[in-house]
């Protein structure tokens, strides 16, 4: 009786395992599911924000009328909203220093 009983607590295990096994791999492919959706979402945001940056760089002019070089300048949106062009020069340093800001509250 006692090894029938012993038999019955495995098997329920196993079929416990097994369901929680094919819950498991449903989860799982809902992740993906989502996953790639996310993936195709922040691309699209991506190509937008692209589109808008030209487009912005376009129509913007120095003070002698020309246009402003995307390759040397970026678009800089500091905390309290405002936008500024900045040299890249500038922005890649100040990203620096936010970088060692983050890591030393971490």
């Amino acid at each position: 009786v006692a090894a029938q009983k012993c038999r019955k607590r495995k098997l329920n295990a196993i079929l416990n395992l097994e369901e929680d096994v094919c819950n498991l791999q449903t989860q799982k492919e809902s992740l993906k599911k989502e996953h790639s959706q996310c993936s195709k979402s922040i691309n699209q945001i991506k190509q937008k924000l692209n589109i808008l940056y030209h487009d912005i760089f376009s129509r913007l002019r120095d003070d002698q009328g020309r246009p402003v070089n995307p390759r040397q300048y970026v678009i800089h949106c500091s905390s309290n909203g405002g936008v500024f062009i900045i040299p890249k020069h500038l922005a890649n340093s100040e990203q620096k220093q936010d970088n060692r800001k983050e890591q030393k509250q971490k």
